[in-house]
């Protein structure tokens, strides 16, 4: 069997896809709408206890969760989508792939779902409003310290050399009012989501995931 992929829309499914598109893999893809929270279902939450997306099946019946670990996995399956171990440029690539998934995805639950974090609904627009600029500084730490380039020629997180870890960069700074924030305060992510958004076996996937910049 191929692979099975559970997600939605614009969710924590959206890196796998594109990742799954970029090596060519066949993937039937199994929608759980968030809105209805029907991640949070019995039925789901006996595939993925967390009640969270992604969830990837492989090939041999292994059920993943947790996105980086299904990218670095992808990855270690379908070489080409990470640098080989023992090379720098692997290591370099999932430094910054483990702050994203450490620190900018919780902020990312906080900002979508304040409501689970035991605080009074008048105080949730300011849990969202910390998340956001808690978010917002991590991705500003990407921008000043992970090499890029913002150089069209070489746009990645690797220079010229394309990896997983971009799709996910990419991705996740369309998040939390990033398709609009991102291009005005992160010019070097910026170059880097629109050369992952560019490739042609993403492009479709970007457009249909709504990651592009609103007209």
């Amino acid at each position: 069997m191929g692979y099975i992929l559970y997600g939605d829309a614009g969710s924590g499914s959206a890196p796998v896809e594109m990742a799954l598109a970029e090596i060519g893999a066949a993937v039937e893809l199994r929608d759980v709408p968030l809105e209805g929270d029907h991640q949070l279902r019995a039925e789901y939450r006996a595939i993925n206890p967390m009640g969270r997306l992604p969830t990837l099946i492989l090939p041999d019946g292994t059920v993943m969760t947790e996105s980086l670990a299904i990218l670095v996995t992808l990855a270690d399956i379908h070489p080409g989508l990470l640098p080989p171990p023992g090379d720098s440029g692997r290591a370099r690539a999932l430094r910054w792939m483990a702050l994203l998934a450490g620190e900018f995805y919780p902020q990312i639950t906080r900002w979508d779902y304040p409501a689970r974090f035991g605080v009074s609904p008048d105080q949730h627009q300011a849990l969202r409003d910390g998340a956001l600029a808690m978010a917002r500084d991590v991705m500003r730490v990407v921008e000043n310290h992970a090499g890029l380039t913002g150089d069209p020629a070489a746009p990645f997180l690797l220079g010229a050399r394309f990896s997983v870890a971009d799709i996910y960069l990419a991705v996740l700074s369309r998040w939390a009012e990033g398709r609009v924030w991102t291009p005005a305060n992160l010019p070097k992510i910026e170059a880097l989501a629109q050369a992952v958004a560019a490739r042609p076996a993403i492009a479709p996937l970007w457009q249909r995931h709504g990651m592009a910049r609103p007209a």
